[in-house]
């Protein structure tokens, strides 16, 4: 199968169209007539994740965040960045980034049923696709009503990590809670539009937690890569499912930092 036929496949459920302004989605490197018989997926295009790629014989890798988000002056190996990109063409690897327009189509929904969300609604609208509004995160009301504590727990369970950290009132009472998987300090103005007791995202810095709390909004951070990972997974099912003669592999999960 050809590196173009699997592209048009995902991009028939998520069409780049679908990514913010800023993003940078596509086949960002490697040739579009490449024949592809495996796939590797991950999160990030790091150096270990391409040699992983190489080393189970990938024809494409495919990864949520884009190795290119800014225009490159060269591709040498000089570079931190273009030098994955050379190793790349040099392992004959197309290389294929969905960050945003999955962001919108699939993890927004991903995550509202990874916490069992109900009643819920887009929490930063961003397209209408169908007749239906779609966007970045979620927000709807938990299965039961429980302190940010237990809260907490909850999503630190529901999302397989070691650790979260919280920003609030542990006893106070949480039952709506909104969910913008990331980077979501942007979300905080959402949330709290939205009403929602809680917002879970990452990449929240000390100043961002006291202003939410300051406006009624407790977070709990649960990182970047915490609640971002299930793009792996879900993915490798998306393309078992819809292109069942091509072999998948799933990049393990391998957090980027130890809590000690």
């Amino acid at each position: 199968m050809l590196c173009k036929e699997i592209m048009k496949v995902i991009e028939a459920s998520y069409p780049p169209e679908a990514a913010l302004s800023f993003d940078n989605v596509g086949l960002l490197a490697g040739r579009s007539e490449k024949e592809v018989k495996k796939v590797y997926i991950a999160l990030d295009a790091t150096e270990s994740v391409i040699e992983q790629a190489k080393k189970a014989g990938a024809d494409m890798l495919i990864t949520h965040h884009p190795l290119i988000f800014s225009p490159l002056k060269c591709v040498t190996d000089r570079d931190f960045i273009s030098r994955r990109v050379v190793a790349l063409i040099q392992s004959d690897i197309a290389y294929y980034a969905m960050h945003t327009n999955y962001d919108v189509l699939g993890m927004a929904a991903l995550t509202e049923r990874i916490l069992q969300l109900k009643n819920t609604e887009v929490l930063d609208v961003t397209m209408e696709k169908d007749g239906r509004e779609e966007g970045i995160g979620r927000v709807g009301t938990l299965p039961r009503k429980m302190s940010l504590e237990e809260c907490g727990v909850y999503v630190k369970h529901t999302l397989k990590l070691g650790t979260v950290k919280i920003f609030g009132n542990m006893e106070q009472s949480v039952s709506r809670l909104a969910i913008s998987p990331g980077s979501g300090k942007s979300a905080v103005s959402a949330a709290i539009r939205k009403k929602a007791d809680v917002l879970v995202t990452g990449d929240i810095g000390h100043h961002d937690g006291l202003d939410a709390v300051e406006q009624g909004l407790s977070i709990i951070d649960a990182g970047h890569y915490g609640t971002e990972y299930v793009f792996i997974e879900d993915m490798k099912h998306f393309l078992e499912k819809k292109l069942p003669g091509l072999e998948v592999t799933a990049a393990p999960v391998v957090h980027p930092f130890q809590v000690v």
